[in-house]
């Protein structure tokens, strides 16, 4: 018996298809600009740049709020009342990002001893003015359109791209690439805005509706301290490793994570594409959501695993052919970081979960767990194995974050025998992506 769905399944197909299309021009970014940028700049400078990114990354959660999930949640039950629902996460990021802003710098300039440094992050911190914008992705994310945002990120990829080598080619300093890097955020927010008006109508009309603030805040809080957990222990290691060895050492961790961003694209998309749809599945019918959101599991699980391997495996090749002889040392710290992502595509799994089954009470916590076991195995870890120290911290505290901190937790258990089901037999679903559209 199946459920005739055939725009769905257009939906699902032509999603994946436009992330995987965006993904393969944005590693012309990563490897080829990305990488030229590295080898131009050397391990220390490249280092330095990484810092700047990290540290002001450190701060982007509080402009978030956790309202990511929540918006696409919301859009999804009542895409009729959009312009209310992204008006008000909208004006409720401005003000946070102007307070966030300032935090931010006031805390570098009486933290840095480096001026330099110090003026690097004010620059590169502009950027956190363009993630109210992020709710337009929210939007195109809700109605499953893949497409508009891709179409934007294309765009950045392409134009940023050719300002890279711009700079490049007349040997710029440093400065004018971490301003380079800060105008990508705003390059998105055009093909943002571009394509909202083309599809949806104007940003223009989207209101601040002051009843539902009390409703999204008391929502999104735990999840905006879950995330800055999370943001902490994937970015303090950078900060870390640059106080206690220096800027070369963030060099080497940063060209290894490089492949990790391209890499993490594959449970993103799915998390993206799936969850959506998991909600309307939960509201139809139980019974096909709990058989869906185990398919989901197992895809994210085994095809993030294969992946990951052959990072891993491949990992020698990788550094050699990309950052060249200069960036050796990040071949083990690439070998062991990339297991890293299969942690992460738990965590992310099984979070898209906890939101759209509305229990994200205690995600917090679970996430805190994985801060503070970061903080504490890097000043262990770092002191005694340098850059391969922090590499086994990222992963140790992904995995415990992403997995067996759900059975500290009576509600969140069901999800960790999910994810010991999707472990065990979740290969027999790999290429099903379109079982989706079935039901018994």
């Amino acid at each position: 018996m199946y459920f005739k769905f055939p725009e769905k399944t257009r939906l699902i197909f032509t999603n994946v298809f436009w992330a995987l299309l965006g993904k393969v021009v944005n590693m012309f970014g990563v490897f080829f600009v990305g990488i030229l940028i590295a080898r131009y700049l050397g391990a220390e400078q490249y280092g330095i740049m990484n810092y700047v990114i990290s540290y002001t990354f450190l701060f982007s959660t509080l402009v978030g709020f956790g309202f990511d999930n929540i918006c696409v949640r919301e859009l999804a039950k009542n895409i009729s009342d959009k312009d209310s629902i992204l008006g008000t996460f909208f004006y409720l990021r401005v003000i946070l990002a102007i307070i966030v802003y300032i935090t931010c710098c006031g805390i570098a300039f009486f933290y840095e001893s480096d001026i330099d440094i110090f003026i690097l992050i004010a620059i590169y911190g502009l950027y956190l003015f363009s993630i109210p914008f992020d709710v337009i992705r929210f939007y195109f994310t809700a109605i499953v359109e893949n497409k508009y945002i891709v179409k934007s990120v294309i765009t950045r990829t392409i134009v940023g791209a050719i300002i890279k080598l711009i700079l490049l080619y007349f040997n710029a300093p440093l400065i004018l690439f971490v301003i380079a890097m800060a105008l990508d955020f705003y390059l998105v927010v055009g093909g943002y805005i571009f394509n909202y008006n083309k599809k949806a109508g104007s940003i223009r009309k989207w209101n601040f509706d002051k009843s539902k603030v009390k409703f999204f805040i008391t929502e999104s809080f735990p999840l905006m301290i879950s995330m800055s957990a999370v943001i902490i222990y994937q970015r303090i290691d950078q900060v870390m490793l640059k106080n206690m060895l220096g800027e070369e050492s963030v060099g080497y961790f940063a060209a290894a994570t490089t492949f990790l961003g391209i890499v993490l694209f594959l449970p993103q998309t799915l998390c993206q594409t799936i969850c959506p749809l998991l909600v309307g599945y939960k509201k139809d019918d139980l019974e096909i959501y709990e058989k869906k959101k185990q398919e989901f599991f197992n895809m994210v699980i085994w095809s993030t695993f294969f992946v990951t391997l052959c990072v891993s495996l491949f990992a020698p090749i990788l550094i050699k052919i990309s950052y060249g002889e200069k960036y050796l040392p990040a071949i083990v710290v690439l070998q062991i970081l990339s297991w890293k992502v299969l942690g992460n595509a738990m965590q992310q799994s099984s979070d898209h979960i906890i939101i759209i089954e509305g229990t994200q009470k205690y995600i917090s916590v679970r996430h805190f767990i994985g801060c503070g076991l970061c903080i504490i195995l890097n000043l262990i870890l770092i002191p005694k194995y340098g850059v391969v120290g922090a590499s086994y911290s990222a992963v140790i505290t992904t995995f415990i974050t992403g997995f067996f901190s759900l059975w500290l937790f009576k509600q969140y258990r069901p999800l960790g025998i999910n994810l010991v089901k999707g472990i065990i037999f979740g290969w027999r679903d790999l290429l099903k992506l379109k079982n989706f559209i079935k039901t018994n």
